[in-house]
């Protein structure tokens, strides 16, 4: 290895270690707030990058049909939630309506938009979309029922959720795989690297994400109220914050990072149905590594994570996996001896 392999090497590390960084940003910000440790983050990776190839041959992509379906479960559950709390019609079906509401306009706009051919843009923008309305229907359907389990409970619906999410991505994806179009073709010399669009898109759009997270949970109300849930969630119920509103704006932020994360990371690699697992378990050992709860924590990692991935896939190119995993024992192991071992509701 000679300095300019190892610079390419450290470029392509970065670029996907800004993409976990954006999975293990979204990670800690699902736990904080509501104590699940949400595995299927990399199946909205997925679907977003699936969408958006599927948008590019003109067809309705199965995200949308999905999305009804799923829409129509949350709003039954919604229905019946409210009539057995208030006994009244009109509430409940109000409920209901709310619920469906948005799911119905954004796939009524891409049903309309797939066979239109609209520049890409237009397409990752109605792909975004069609991801995002997931976050706040995944958390009605599979979590709010169970917002007062235990975190080891919501561990176990996280699995049962990626493994439901990967089945359905085969069933309306398909088991072919797909390269998503680079957004940007610009390609620059600097010595022995060559700096493509893509890359300097995926950086300027984390860094972006990163700093409205920020300004959000600074200035805005609402992301003052997740943060006071995410530090006492019993005092914020107390002071007047719903949790229940605030685990289904958490998801919506998860599924916006996955589907934007899955916009980035489309153009560089083949993506399947079932791709998402790996790169949001990258994803997930930067949010370990950082405790759950640090976010400068989890960026930090997840740059160390793409690193050690580009590196390790040059020396070791059938193991670099099992490196790059392997990094969670010794951070696990290191926080287990320095921890107070508490009960796991605290």
């Amino acid at each position: 290895m000679d300095f300019s392999i190892a610079s390419i090497l450290l470029l392509d590390g970065l670029t996907n270690g800004a993409v976990y960084a954006l999975l293990g940003l979204a990670t800690v910000l699902v736990f904080t707030v509501t104590r699940v440790i949400f595995i299927p983050q990399g199946e909205f990776v997925a679907y977003g990058a699936l969408t958006l190839a599927i948008f590019q041959t003109g067809q309705v992509p199965g995200t949308v049909w999905l999305l009804l379906l799923l829409a129509g479960v949350a709003a039954l559950m919604e229905l019946s939630g409210r009539w057995q709390h208030h006994r009244n019609a009109l509430v409940a079906f109000k409920a209901a309506g709310r619920m469906l509401i948005v799911p119905l306009v954004v796939a009524g706009i891409a049903i309309w938009a797939a066979p239109q051919q609209f520049p890409l843009a237009v397409q990752a923008a109605l792909s975004v979309a069609v991801v995002t309305v997931y976050g706040p229907l995944v958390y009605r359907v599979a979590y709010q029922s169970l917002e007062s389990a235990t975190p080891l409970v919501l561990l176990i619906v996280s699995v049962g959720v990626h493994f439901a999410m990967t089945g359905l991505g085969l069933v309306f994806f398909g088991a072919e795989g797909f390269r998503n179009p680079a957004f940007w073709d610009l390609r620059l010399n600097i010595g022995p690297v060559m700096l493509s669009g893509q890359t300097i898109i995926t950086a300027l759009a984390t860094i972006a994400l990163i700093v409205l997270l920020w300004l959000y949970f600074e200035r805005s109300l609402r992301g003052k109220a997740l943060r006071a849930t995410a530090v006492n969630r019993t005092g914020a119920r107390l002071m007047g914050i719903s949790s229940q509103a605030s685990g289904q704006l958490t998801f919506t932020m998860a599924a916006f990072i996955g589907a934007l994360s899955g916009l980035l990371i489309g153009p560089t690699t083949t993506v399947f149905y079932d791709s998402g697992f790996l790169i949001g378990l990258k994803g997930f050992v930067a949010a370990v590594a950082a405790g759950l709860a640090s976010y400068p924590g989890a960026l930090i990692a997840a740059l160390f994570v793409g690193v050690i991935e580009a590196f390790g896939s040059f020396w070791a190119s059938a193991f670099k996996e099992v490196i790059v995993f392997t990094l969670i024992l010794p951070v696990l192991l290191f926080r287990s001896l320095r921890s107070k071992h508490s009960d796991e509701d605290h």
